[in-house]
Order: C-alpha cells, then sequence, then structure tokens
C-alpha cells in the first residue's frame, strides 16, 4: 500500500535530523546523524537512510529548519522552511498537549520556548557562547575518555559536591583541569559539569522567565539524566522527555508541511542523493556592504543565491558576478 509521508530535515552544527511522519503525524523513521562540517552531504545521508527504512509511500510534502534550513530547503525542494522556535514549539505540542515550558539544548545552542495554549508567548536563545551545549560536553568526554552515552549514568554516581565555574567553556576546562590535578574523581567532575551547566542555562537562557509546568526537556542534551536530575533539583519541578527529544526540530518541521497542505509537494526526489551540489562564495562591492554572496550550485549551475542585503542577488541567481 503506498503511503503518504512528510519530511522534516533539521540542519545544525552538530547533527542533521530527519524523520518520516505518516499522515496521521506518528513519526515512522528518524535519523540522526553528525553534520561533521558538510551538511550538505548530511541530508543526502539521511534522506537515504529514510529511504531504506520507509516502503512503498509518496512524499507529500517536505519541511526545513535549523540553523541550515535554507541549504537543505534549496538542496532538497521543501515546501515548508521554518526556524527553530517554530519547529521545537510545535514538535512539543504534539508530543506532550498541554506543555508550557520547552528547554532545549542542542549541540550548538540553547533556547528555552514560553507557550500559552499551545502559541508562542515568549522564547529566548543562547547563541553566542558553547559552554553547556552539545559539542561541549562532547569534547569533555573526550579528554575524560568515556563515551558521551555514558556521561550522565557514571555523574549521577557522585557523592560529593565539586563546583565547576559554566559561564565560559575556557574556565569550565580550567577549573575541570584544576579539579583534577588536586585528585577529584571524574564522576563528582562530572556532576559538578551537569550543575554548572544548569545553572548557566538558568541565569542567562533563562533569565527572567516565568518556567510554568509541564516543562518539556528536549534537544541531544535531554539523553543526559544528570542533567535532568539537576534541572528538576534547581526548579523544584518535574521535566518531561518525549520518547524522541532528539528530533524535535525534524518532526516540527514535517507537522509544519503537513500543515501546509501542498497541492504538490516541491521535493525533488530521492535521485538528489546522487546529485552533485555545492556551495562557494563571492564579495559585492558594488555598495559599501560589501556583502558576501553564497552560491548554491547544482550539477555546476548556480540555482540559488543568499547573503545579500539588498537582494539583487538572491532575486537573480542567474545574475552574472563582474569579473
Amino acid at each position: 500500500m503506498n503511503q503518504k509521508i512528510y519530511l522534516g530535515i533539521d540542519v545544525g552544527s552538530v547533527s542533521c535530523n530527519v524523520v518520516a511522519l505518516s499522515e496521521e503525524s506518528r513519526v515512522l523513521a528518524k535519523v540522526y546523524i553528525r553534520t561533521q562540517g558538510d551538511p550538505i552531504q548530511a541530508v543526502k545521508r539521511g534522506l537515504q537512510e529514510i529511504r531504506d527504512q520507509v516502503n512503498e509511500f509518496t512524499v507529500a510534502g517536505v519541511g526545513t529548519t535549523g540553523s541550515g534550513r535554507t541549504l537543505a530547503g534549496i538542496l532538497a525542494g521543501a515546501d515548508v522552511v521554518k526556524n527553530e522556535i517554530t519547529s521545537h514549539a510545535l514538535a512539543a505540542v504534539h508530543e506532550v498537549p498541554g506543555v508550557r515550558t520547552v528547554l532545549e539544548i542542542g549541540g550548538q545552542d540553547s533556547k528555552i520556548i514560553i507557550l500559552d495554549d499551545g502559541v508562542v508567548v515568549d522564547f529566548a536563545m543562547n547563541t553566542v557562547c558553547a559552554a553547556g551545549t552539545g559539542s561541549f560536553l562532547d569534547q569533555q568526554c573526550g579528554r575524560l575518555g568515556i563515551q558521551i552515552e555514558e556521561f550522565g549514568d557514571l555523574a549521577l554516581k557522585s557523592s560529593t559536591k565539586i563546583n565547576i565555574a559554566g559561564r565560559c567553556t575556557v574556565f569550565a576546562e580550567s577549573d575541570m583541569i584544576h579539579k583534577q590535578q588536586l585528585g577529584a574523581k571524574r564522576e563528582d567532575i562530572m556532576r559538578g559539569l551537569c550543575e554548572s551547566l544548569v545553572r548557566n542555562y538558568l541565569s542567562n537562557v533563562a533569565k527572567g522567565k516565568n518556567i510554568l509546568e509541564s516543562i518539556v526537556f528536549q534537544g541531544g542534551v535531554a539523553a543526559n539524566k544528570c542533567i535532568k536530575a539537576e534541572f528538576e533539583k534547581a526548579l523544584d519541578k518535574k521535566l518531561i522527555i518525549p520518547e524522541n527529544f532528539d528530533v524535535m526540530g525534524a518532526i516540527g518541521a514535517a507537522l509544519l508541511a503537513r500543515e501546509a497542505e501542498v497541492e504538490k509537494s516541491r521535493f525533488k526526489g530521492f535521485d538528489l542523493i546522487e546529485t552533485d551540489f555545492q556551495t562557494t562564495a563571492f564579495q559585492c562591492f558594488d555598495c559599501a556592504n560589501k556583502c558576501e554572496v553564497i552560491e548554491f550550485k547544482e550539477n555546476g549551475a548556480v540555482i540559488a543565491r543568499w547573503g545579500d542585503r539588498c537582494n539583487k542577488w538572491s532575486d537573480d541567481p542567474g545574475r552574472q558576478p563582474e569579473k
């Protein structure tokens, strides 16, 4: 039986997440792939794995989100391209009806979303500092010689409270090294790092926000049991971690594509996996802005541009730069 599916693609600096939803908005397949500095190949791999997981289907809509949403949208032929706040909020409401607060910590940024009756009424994002994000935790796991999947369980074995400076990645790492040199146990240092992450998040990202239950914790870092425990301790409230916590942005993008109810999807088809896509850039000197214009090429031909403030390049991808 040929079924309709909706694809959601969330491209970030650390990971690329792709999901396939059924017409009933049920997750049929999901893929988590490390971006590794090459979002084009990550999207291709994600789509290939989705194709291999789902049988006999027609793509009825595609949505993209994340910091790489524009690139992914042009590459895949998206029907909807939306920001992370909208996508994560919609996914949280879908997975946990009645949610009032969304805490999201990803690879390179973190955010808080406040909802009232399913509508976003306030939000904040931290995209400047990587302290407390998934990439920082990954880095420290490598230095401590453990797998990121083990982090939470090991940290919960701590029996001694250790304070770790958490307002900056440099200070946090220096403080961790100092504590190690003093003979502190690894699990105590890890627990201290989790506590500092939560403290940093609440005093910066969530500063001034009214955190009301029910509270959903999502993003890759939600897999860390110790960070969940530290949040619950600091807030004196319970956190809900949805089943698909690690791909919520992609779920939200797919839901948005479904809501768009397009007559025919712009999806380019899975043949794009074999297509040669490239990005190049040039600087425009036509005015004082001196914009850096990004070119997106398909099999050598420019199909899209962005980065120009006046839109003369993005509105006319075929325009030729002066030599």
